[in-house]
Protein backbone atom coordinates (compact mmCIF):
# COMPACT_ATOMS: atom_id res chain seq x y z
CA UNK A 1 0.00 0.00 0.00
CA UNK A 2 2.87 2.31 0.89
CA UNK A 3 4.43 1.54 -2.48
CA UNK A 4 1.27 2.50 -4.38
CA UNK A 5 0.83 5.63 -2.28
CA UNK A 6 4.41 6.57 -3.03
CA UNK A 7 3.80 6.04 -6.77
CA UNK A 8 0.63 8.12 -6.57
CA UNK A 9 2.44 10.88 -4.77
CA UNK A 10 5.28 10.85 -7.28
CA UNK A 11 2.74 10.90 -10.10
CA UNK A 12 0.96 13.87 -8.60
CA UNK A 13 4.25 15.64 -8.10
CA UNK A 14 5.20 14.93 -11.70
CA UNK A 15 1.86 16.17 -12.98
CA UNK A 16 2.23 19.27 -10.83
CA UNK A 17 5.71 19.89 -12.22
CA UNK A 18 4.49 19.45 -15.80
CA UNK A 19 1.52 21.75 -15.17
CA UNK A 20 3.86 24.32 -13.63
CA UNK A 21 6.18 24.20 -16.65
CA UNK A 22 3.35 24.35 -19.20
CA UNK A 23 0.94 26.76 -17.55
CA UNK A 24 3.03 29.19 -15.51
CA UNK A 25 3.90 32.31 -17.54
CA UNK A 26 7.56 32.54 -18.44
CA UNK A 27 9.62 34.56 -20.87
CA UNK A 28 11.49 37.79 -21.51
CA UNK A 29 10.48 41.17 -20.13
CA UNK A 30 11.98 42.98 -23.12
CA UNK A 31 11.72 42.58 -26.89
CA UNK A 32 13.24 39.28 -28.01
CA UNK A 33 13.23 37.84 -31.54
CA UNK A 34 13.52 34.18 -32.48
CA UNK A 35 13.92 33.25 -36.14
CA UNK A 36 12.93 29.71 -37.06
CA UNK A 37 14.42 28.54 -40.32
CA UNK A 38 12.35 26.44 -42.76
CA UNK A 39 12.41 22.66 -42.09
CA UNK A 40 13.62 23.09 -38.49
CA UNK A 41 12.57 20.16 -36.30
CA UNK A 42 10.73 20.45 -33.00
CA UNK A 43 13.77 19.64 -30.80
CA UNK A 44 15.82 22.37 -32.49
CA UNK A 45 12.95 24.88 -32.19
CA UNK A 46 12.54 24.02 -28.51
CA UNK A 47 16.27 24.50 -27.95
CA UNK A 48 16.18 27.89 -29.70
CA UNK A 49 13.29 29.07 -27.57
CA UNK A 50 14.90 27.88 -24.35
CA UNK A 51 18.23 29.50 -25.25
CA UNK A 52 16.45 32.80 -26.01
CA UNK A 53 14.71 32.69 -22.63
CA UNK A 54 11.25 32.41 -24.17
CA UNK A 55 10.35 29.06 -22.55
CA UNK A 56 11.43 27.44 -19.29
CA UNK A 57 12.08 23.93 -20.65
CA UNK A 58 12.72 22.52 -24.10
CA UNK A 59 11.38 19.17 -22.92
CA UNK A 60 8.09 20.74 -21.92
CA UNK A 61 7.80 22.21 -25.43
CA UNK A 62 8.45 18.82 -26.99
CA UNK A 63 5.76 17.35 -24.75
CA UNK A 64 3.33 19.96 -26.05
CA UNK A 65 4.19 18.89 -29.59
CA UNK A 66 3.09 15.36 -28.68
CA UNK A 67 -0.10 16.56 -26.98
CA UNK A 68 -1.20 19.35 -29.32
CA UNK A 69 0.18 18.21 -32.65
CA UNK A 70 -0.05 20.86 -35.35
CA UNK A 71 2.63 22.02 -37.77
CA UNK A 72 5.19 24.49 -36.44
CA UNK A 73 5.81 27.24 -38.99
CA UNK A 74 9.04 28.95 -39.95
CA UNK A 75 9.51 32.69 -39.59
CA UNK A 76 10.59 35.34 -37.13
CA UNK A 77 8.64 35.61 -33.87
CA UNK A 78 8.64 38.43 -31.36
CA UNK A 79 8.25 37.94 -27.61
CA UNK A 80 8.21 40.76 -25.07
CA UNK A 81 6.47 39.46 -21.94
CA UNK A 82 6.04 36.21 -20.01
CA UNK A 83 3.27 33.88 -21.25
CA UNK A 84 2.34 30.21 -20.71
CA UNK A 85 4.31 27.84 -22.89
CA UNK A 86 1.11 26.68 -24.59
CA UNK A 87 0.62 30.23 -25.90
CA UNK A 88 4.14 30.22 -27.37
CA UNK A 89 3.41 26.89 -29.02
CA UNK A 90 0.07 28.03 -30.43
CA UNK A 91 1.61 31.20 -31.89
CA UNK A 92 4.24 29.22 -33.76
CA UNK A 93 1.71 26.63 -34.92
CA UNK A 94 -0.52 29.48 -36.13
CA UNK A 95 2.36 31.16 -37.96
CA UNK A 96 1.89 34.41 -36.07
CA UNK A 97 5.20 35.78 -37.36
CA UNK A 98 6.35 39.30 -36.61
CA UNK A 99 5.82 41.86 -39.36
CA UNK A 100 6.15 45.62 -39.71
CA UNK A 101 3.72 47.85 -41.60
CA UNK A 102 4.82 49.85 -44.62
CA UNK A 103 2.22 52.37 -45.84
CA UNK A 104 2.59 53.84 -49.32
CA UNK A 105 0.14 56.71 -50.05
CA UNK A 106 -1.29 57.30 -53.51
CA UNK A 107 0.99 59.42 -55.64
CA UNK A 108 4.28 58.44 -54.01
CA UNK A 109 7.11 58.17 -56.54
CA UNK A 110 10.06 55.81 -56.31
CA UNK A 111 12.05 58.34 -54.27
CA UNK A 112 9.24 58.76 -51.75
CA UNK A 113 8.82 54.99 -51.44
CA UNK A 114 12.55 54.45 -51.01
CA UNK A 115 12.57 56.96 -48.17
CA UNK A 116 9.56 55.29 -46.52
CA UNK A 117 11.32 51.91 -46.78
CA UNK A 118 14.39 53.33 -45.08
CA UNK A 119 12.36 55.12 -42.39
CA UNK A 120 10.65 51.83 -41.49
CA UNK A 121 13.98 50.08 -41.13
CA UNK A 122 13.78 47.83 -44.20
CA UNK A 123 17.16 48.85 -45.57
CA UNK A 124 18.67 51.90 -47.18
CA UNK A 125 17.05 54.25 -49.64
CA UNK A 126 19.90 53.66 -52.09
CA UNK A 127 19.56 49.86 -51.98
CA UNK A 128 15.83 50.07 -52.68
CA UNK A 129 16.29 52.47 -55.62
CA UNK A 130 18.99 50.24 -57.08
CA UNK A 131 16.75 47.17 -56.80
CA UNK A 132 13.69 48.81 -58.37
CA UNK A 133 15.81 49.91 -61.34
CA UNK A 134 17.42 46.49 -61.68
CA UNK A 135 14.32 44.29 -61.52
CA UNK A 136 12.25 45.65 -64.39
CA UNK A 137 11.54 42.04 -65.34
CA UNK A 138 8.76 42.23 -62.75
CA UNK A 139 6.75 44.40 -65.15
CA UNK A 140 7.81 42.79 -68.42
CA UNK A 141 4.20 41.80 -69.11
CA UNK A 142 3.21 45.46 -69.43
CA UNK A 143 6.29 46.79 -71.25
CA UNK A 144 5.49 48.51 -74.56
CA UNK A 145 5.94 46.33 -77.63
CA UNK A 146 7.95 49.11 -79.26
CA UNK A 147 9.32 52.36 -77.94
CA UNK A 148 11.23 53.04 -74.72
CA UNK A 149 11.47 50.09 -72.36
CA UNK A 150 10.95 50.70 -68.61
CA UNK A 151 14.07 51.71 -66.72
CA UNK A 152 12.41 51.42 -63.31
CA UNK A 153 9.27 50.07 -61.63
CA UNK A 154 7.76 53.54 -61.31
CA UNK A 155 3.98 53.40 -61.69
CA UNK A 156 3.63 49.72 -60.78
CA UNK A 157 4.37 49.87 -57.03
CA UNK A 158 0.76 49.98 -55.96
CA UNK A 159 -0.11 52.32 -53.06
CA UNK A 160 -1.33 50.31 -50.07
CA UNK A 161 -0.37 49.20 -46.56
CA UNK A 162 1.91 46.18 -46.62
CA UNK A 163 3.23 43.94 -43.85
CA UNK A 164 6.73 42.55 -44.14
CA UNK A 165 9.15 40.63 -41.91
CA UNK A 166 11.89 42.79 -40.39
CA UNK A 167 14.49 41.35 -42.76
CA UNK A 168 12.47 41.66 -45.96
CA UNK A 169 14.71 42.39 -48.93
CA UNK A 170 14.06 45.17 -51.48
CA UNK A 171 13.16 42.51 -54.05
CA UNK A 172 10.58 40.93 -51.72
CA UNK A 173 9.02 44.34 -51.09
CA UNK A 174 8.98 45.23 -54.80
CA UNK A 175 7.51 41.85 -55.74
CA UNK A 176 4.64 42.30 -53.28
CA UNK A 177 3.85 45.79 -54.59
CA UNK A 178 3.89 44.71 -58.24
CA UNK A 179 1.74 41.69 -57.35
CA UNK A 180 -0.78 44.06 -55.77
CA UNK A 181 -0.77 46.16 -58.94
CA UNK A 182 -1.48 43.03 -60.97
CA UNK A 183 -4.47 42.23 -58.73
CA UNK A 184 -5.87 45.76 -59.09
CA UNK A 185 -5.29 45.92 -62.85
CA UNK A 186 -7.16 42.63 -63.25
CA UNK A 187 -9.95 43.91 -61.00
CA UNK A 188 -10.26 47.06 -63.14
CA UNK A 189 -10.16 45.10 -66.39
CA UNK A 190 -7.11 46.92 -67.72
CA UNK A 191 -6.34 45.77 -71.26
CA UNK A 192 -4.54 47.10 -74.29
CA UNK A 193 -1.63 49.46 -73.70
CA UNK A 194 -1.42 49.19 -69.91
CA UNK A 195 1.81 51.17 -69.79
CA UNK A 196 0.18 54.15 -71.51
CA UNK A 197 -2.76 53.96 -69.10
CA UNK A 198 -0.43 53.94 -66.09
CA UNK A 199 1.52 56.94 -67.41
CA UNK A 200 -1.69 58.90 -67.90
CA UNK A 201 -2.98 57.85 -64.47
CA UNK A 202 0.27 59.04 -62.85
CA UNK A 203 -0.19 62.51 -64.38
CA UNK A 204 -3.78 62.64 -63.15
CA UNK A 205 -2.70 61.51 -59.67
CA UNK A 206 -0.22 64.35 -59.37
CA UNK A 207 -2.42 67.05 -60.88
CA UNK A 208 -5.64 66.75 -58.90
CA UNK A 209 -6.73 65.64 -55.44
CA UNK A 210 -10.52 65.69 -55.92
CA UNK A 211 -11.70 62.20 -57.00
CA UNK A 212 -14.61 63.52 -59.07
CA UNK A 213 -12.27 65.77 -61.08
CA UNK A 214 -9.85 63.04 -62.10
CA UNK A 215 -11.82 61.83 -65.16
CA UNK A 216 -12.11 65.47 -66.32
CA UNK A 217 -8.35 66.01 -66.00
CA UNK A 218 -7.71 62.75 -67.86
CA UNK A 219 -10.08 64.00 -70.54
CA UNK A 220 -8.15 67.28 -70.85
CA UNK A 221 -4.91 65.37 -71.35
CA UNK A 222 -6.49 63.12 -73.98
CA UNK A 223 -7.87 66.13 -75.84
CA UNK A 224 -4.47 67.83 -75.85
CA UNK A 225 -2.79 64.65 -77.05
CA UNK A 226 -5.33 64.35 -79.87
CA UNK A 227 -4.56 67.90 -81.02
CA UNK A 228 -0.79 67.48 -80.74
CA UNK A 229 -0.59 70.08 -77.97
CA UNK A 230 2.05 69.81 -75.23
CA UNK A 231 0.55 68.55 -71.99
CA UNK A 232 2.43 71.33 -70.16
CA UNK A 233 2.00 69.81 -66.72
CA UNK A 234 4.25 70.92 -63.86
CA UNK A 235 4.56 67.51 -62.11
CA UNK A 236 6.47 66.12 -65.10
CA UNK A 237 8.96 68.99 -64.86
CA UNK A 238 9.42 68.27 -61.16
CA UNK A 239 9.95 64.58 -61.88
CA UNK A 240 12.55 65.38 -64.53
CA UNK A 241 14.43 67.44 -61.93
CA UNK A 242 14.17 64.61 -59.38
CA UNK A 243 15.63 62.13 -61.88
CA UNK A 244 18.57 64.46 -62.46
CA UNK A 245 19.00 65.09 -58.72
CA UNK A 246 18.46 68.82 -59.13
CA UNK A 247 15.00 69.43 -57.69
CA UNK A 248 15.21 72.58 -55.54
CA UNK A 249 11.71 72.74 -54.14
CA UNK A 250 10.29 75.07 -56.77
CA UNK A 251 10.19 75.20 -60.58
CA UNK A 252 12.75 77.50 -62.18
CA UNK A 253 13.04 78.71 -65.78
CA UNK A 254 15.92 76.27 -66.26
CA UNK A 255 13.59 73.41 -65.30
CA UNK A 256 11.02 74.49 -67.89
CA UNK A 257 13.79 74.61 -70.50
CA UNK A 258 15.17 71.19 -69.58
CA UNK A 259 15.64 68.85 -72.56
CA UNK A 260 14.45 65.88 -70.46
CA UNK A 261 11.87 63.74 -72.27
CA UNK A 262 9.77 64.10 -69.11
CA UNK A 263 9.46 67.87 -69.68
CA UNK A 264 5.97 68.11 -71.17
CA UNK A 265 6.43 71.82 -71.85
CA UNK A 266 9.19 71.02 -74.34
CA UNK A 267 7.89 67.75 -75.76
CA UNK A 268 4.48 66.72 -77.05
CA UNK A 269 2.91 63.39 -76.17
CA UNK A 270 3.09 61.48 -72.93
CA UNK A 271 6.37 61.28 -71.01
CA UNK A 272 8.34 58.06 -71.53
CA UNK A 273 7.21 56.58 -68.22
CA UNK A 274 5.00 57.14 -65.18
CA UNK A 275 5.96 59.93 -62.76
CA UNK A 276 4.45 58.34 -59.63
CA UNK A 277 2.45 55.35 -58.50
CA UNK A 278 -1.27 56.08 -59.01
CA UNK A 279 -4.14 54.74 -56.94
CA UNK A 280 -7.37 53.12 -58.09
CA UNK A 281 -9.28 56.39 -58.68
CA UNK A 282 -6.63 57.74 -61.04
CA UNK A 283 -6.32 54.41 -62.86
CA UNK A 284 -10.09 54.39 -63.36
CA UNK A 285 -9.93 57.95 -64.71
CA UNK A 286 -7.18 56.99 -67.17
CA UNK A 287 -9.16 53.95 -68.33
CA UNK A 288 -12.32 56.02 -68.92
CA UNK A 289 -11.51 59.74 -69.33
CA UNK A 290 -14.44 62.17 -69.38
CA UNK A 291 -15.63 63.10 -72.86
CA UNK A 292 -15.53 66.93 -72.98
CA UNK A 293 -14.13 69.71 -75.13
CA UNK A 294 -11.93 71.01 -72.30
CA UNK A 295 -8.31 71.75 -73.11
CA UNK A 296 -7.24 73.64 -69.99
CA UNK A 297 -7.66 73.54 -66.22
CA UNK A 298 -6.37 75.53 -63.27
CA UNK A 299 -6.82 75.20 -59.52
CA UNK A 300 -8.97 77.69 -57.69
CA UNK A 301 -8.43 79.05 -54.20
CA UNK A 302 -10.40 76.18 -52.62
CA UNK A 303 -8.28 73.46 -54.22
CA UNK A 304 -10.78 72.54 -56.92
CA UNK A 305 -10.08 72.70 -60.66
CA UNK A 306 -11.67 75.09 -63.15
CA UNK A 307 -11.92 73.75 -66.69
CA UNK A 308 -11.93 75.70 -69.96
CA UNK A 309 -12.35 74.88 -73.62
CA UNK A 310 -10.56 77.97 -74.95
CA UNK A 311 -7.39 79.82 -74.10
CA UNK A 312 -9.39 83.00 -73.46
CA UNK A 313 -11.57 81.24 -70.87
CA UNK A 314 -8.47 79.73 -69.30
CA UNK A 315 -6.81 83.14 -69.03
CA UNK A 316 -9.88 84.42 -67.17
CA UNK A 317 -9.77 81.46 -64.77
CA UNK A 318 -6.06 82.03 -64.12
CA UNK A 319 -6.66 85.72 -63.43
CA UNK A 320 -9.52 84.89 -61.08
CA UNK A 321 -7.24 82.50 -59.21
CA UNK A 322 -4.53 85.13 -58.86
CA UNK A 323 -7.03 87.65 -57.54
CA UNK A 324 -8.38 85.16 -55.02
CA UNK A 325 -4.88 84.36 -53.80
CA UNK A 326 -4.16 88.04 -53.21
CA UNK A 327 -7.12 88.27 -50.85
Amino acid sequence: MKFFLTLLLLGLLLLGAVAFVLRTPYGPSQETFVEIAPHTGTPAIAAQLEHAGVIRSRYGFELLRVLLRGRLQAGEYRFDHPVPMAEVYERIARGDIYTKALTIPEGYNIFDIAQAVQDQGFGTREAFLAAEREHTELIAAWAPKDGPQPVSLEGYLFPDTYYFPRKATPLQILTAMVRRFRQVSTQLGMTGDVNRTVILASLVEKEVSQPNERPLVAGVFMNRLAKGMPLATDPTVIYAALLNNRWRGTIYASDLASPSPYNTYKHTGLPPGPICNPGIASLRAAIAPAQTDYLYFVSDASGHSRFSATLAEHAQQVQAYREAVKH
